[in-house]
């Protein structure tokens, strides 16, 4: 058994802080309930859209890493989604939402 929590209660964690912060948040395409991938769109105040997910850093330790792709963001979560029918995909607009999804989601 995996030591990770459930998605569905990761995204719910991360919706709940970004209200509480006084930001807006909400889920683009619900993925599977227990294990699937996360890729939220977060932006702070004022600020341009970056696409982050959990994946593997450089030292081979579970980071958050930016997936922002050079054009047409929309686009791309939208074919990630066709290929990953199990991944979430969220907007968080708040300030410290990278923060806050790194805390959630990429710790160890």
């Amino acid at each position: 058994m995996s030591g990770r929590l459930p998605s569905g209660v990761l995204v719910s964690a991360m919706l709940r802080r970004t209200n509480d912060a006084g930001g807006f948040g909400v889920v683009l395409a619900r993925g599977d309930e227990q294990g699937g991938a996360i890729l939220a769109i977060v932006a702070e105040p004022g600020g341009a859209e970056r696409l982050v997910e959990r994946g593997l850093g450089a030292t081979g330790r579970v980071a958050l890493i930016d997936s922002t792709p050079a054009e047409d963001l929309s686009g791309y979560w939208r074919r990630r989604r066709a290929r990953d029918p199990d991944l979430w995909v969220i907007e968080l607009q708040v300030a410290g939402a990278e923060r806050l999804v790194a805390e959630t989601i990429a710790a160890d």
